[in-house]
């Protein structure tokens, strides 16, 4: 393979289809596309500076390498890339692509990005931005923590665990996805999501896991949680009360408690949900804004 060290590239497509390189120590800047339509990269301790440094690519290694700010939708309708120890300054990475592995990579700038992927490996990753990982198709994520509104929309065949999600309006339409051990943070969680399985994750949400088809939770905490399962058909086994539970529309719910449970036998059927508590704090028959109006 062909070796470059402490090489600095400029101008648009300055190492255009390449194939068979060595990289190392080299800063790309002041110019669009170095290395579009390459493959057979290894690329080691070099800094990206503009726009869309890896465009068509297939066969890419990375380690230690920076994207700085203006290095923008870094990575697109690529295959076969490996990262590690990395940082991205830059939003709008990975799109479009197949076969994706980052290891210990932080993203300061996680907007819009890993969108329409396949085949995604995420281990020990720090992100911030919303619309993270919007449609994507096989994804194994083990330690990501993410702080972004609109995660994992779109989302099919995926296994998330040991990770922190601050994260609004996460997993939704979403289709077989399993999430363990996770702390989750983040109002609406799952919606419109069929075969959606939480197992020993701590949870904190307003109007969490409504209108998911095939729901199991197990061994799971909800934590300042009001409104759950509206709409849902639910399995689930909580170890702590619930503040409250909204019209689940079938299914089982098991719980240290209730603090309200909420039953509109107008819009459900209360007998086809089983609730298995020691204590159901108050029954009502309307939430509470029905309610408000009726009494004014």
């Amino acid at each position: 393979m062909k070796e470059f060290r402490q090489a600095y590239f400029e101008g648009e497509r300055a190492l255009f289809d390449s194939d068979g390189l060595t990289i190392k120590d080299c800063i790309f800047d002041n110019g669009e596309s170095p290395l579009k339509e390459s493959r057979n990269l290894r690329i080691y301790n070099s800094k990206f500076g503009w726009k869309y440094p890896l465009w068509y690519c297939n066969d890419v290694k990375l380690e230690r390498c920076t994207w700085m700010e203006m290095a923008r939708a870094g990575v697109w309708y690529s295959n076969d890339i490996s990262i590690k120890d990395a940082m991205i300054t830059a939003p709008k990475n990975f799109r479009r692509c197949n076969k994706i592995s980052l290891r210990d990579v932080v993203f300061t700038d996680a907007k819009e990005t890993l969108w329409n992927c396949s085949n995604v490996e995420l281990k020990n990753v720090s992100a911030k931005g919303d619309y993270f990982a919007m449609n994507c198709d096989g994804m194994d994520v083990d330690r990501l923590n993410l702080e972004g509104n609109y995660s994992f929309d779109g989302v099919n065949n995926a296994e998330v665990q040991n990770s922190r999600l601050i994260s609004k309006d996460a997993f939704w339409n979403c289709t077989d996805v399993t999430v363990y051990d996770t702390y989750i943070c983040g109002e609406y969680l799952g919606w419109n999501s069929k075969r959606l399985t939480f197992i020993n994750c701590t949870i904190e949400s307003l109007q969490g896991m409504c209108y998911v088809d095939e729901l199991v939770m197990k061994n799971c905490k909800l934590v300042n949680t009001t409104l759950a399962f509206e709409y849902s058909n639910v399995d689930a086994e909580i170890r702590s009360r619930i503040d409250s539970v909204f019209n689940p529309s079938s299914g089982r719910i098991k719980a240290t408690g209730i603090k309200e449970l909420i039953i509109e036998k107008d819009k459900v059927d209360p007998s086809k949900t089983k609730i298995i508590c020691d204590t159901i704090d108050v029954t009502s028959d309307a939430p509470e804004w029905i309610r408000n109006k009726k009494d004014v």
